[in-house]
């Protein structure tokens, strides 16, 4: 911004001083969002370098989510292709701006990240919407999982709260009840099951599992995902509430 002339000319001066030469400075645009505000420590929504700051997944995702009119200015800002590449890649995707942003994210994750890193992240965002299995899932780290499952309806069980489920059609309307003034109730949950309309950890639940008290394998040992047609609910089993976590 325009508060850094004064540090760029102070910084010229000084090597002029000190080394008795020439100095020059370079500038680009500053780079702003697609609301106009800046990327910035301070503004919120953006990214780290640091994978602890911001991991290698949710990285991934803020480039394949950035708003399509930016893509061809952030592929020529962030990444090393040529001018010749790019082009080609806006020839062949002019209609596709997904498969732009996905050469954007690649890029810019592997050289950030490493390949490895970006391999991971492109499995672990197909997970909730690809032909994910229960090993999918287990595979994948549970700081990951946990990236991926952010957003989703959830709620939290104690063991003991877990355990007192008399059967899983119990656990599955609980589970959905995002509201408590609306409940799910259990007819409706019996006639999804009854269609094969709801999963427990990518496996479709039986008529005879249903009516059974849950038993089914805890992803990490603490995460049971449920799914309703394309949406899916998040159950944790035990795990310790944080102080500034709402459990819907």
């Amino acid at each position: 911004g325009s508060d850094q002339w004064g540090n760029i000319t102070t910084g010229t001066e000084l090597i002029r001083r000190m080394g008795g030469g020439d100095a020059f400075a370079v500038t680009c645009p500053l780079i702003t969002k697609s609301d106009g505000s800046k990327f910035g420590k301070s503004e919120g929504g953006n990214v780290w370098l640091d994978p602890k700051r911001t991991s290698p997944y949710k990285f991934y995702q803020f480039w394949l989510n950035v708003d399509d009119a930016q893509v061809s200015r952030l592929m020529r800002v962030f990444t090393l292709l040529d001018q010749e590449t790019i082009e080609k890649n806006e020839a062949d995707y002019a209609n596709d701006p997904r498969m732009l942003k996905k050469i954007l994210a690649e890029e810019v994750t592997r050289m950030v990240h490493s390949q490895e890193e970006l391999d991971r992240a492109q499995k672990a965002s197909g997970l909730l919407f690809g032909k994910s299995t229960l090993e999918d899932f287990e595979s994948t780290d549970e700081a990951t999982l946990l990236d991926v499952f952010e957003g989703l309806p959830k709620k939290n069980f104690t063991q003991g709260e877990f355990a007192a489920f008399g059967n899983t059609i119990d656990l599955i309307a609980a589970a959905m009840t995002e509201d408590p003034e609306k409940p799910v109730s259990k007819g409706e949950v019996r006639r999804l099951i009854k269609n094969n309309g709801v999963k427990i950890n990518q496996k479709t639940v039986t008529k005879d599992q249903s009516e059974a008290k849950p038993n089914f394998q805890l992803l990490k040992g603490k995460f049971l995902l449920i799914k309703k047609g394309r949406t899916y609910f998040l159950v944790t089993v035990g795990i310790v509430q944080r102080a500034d976590e709402v459990v819907v």
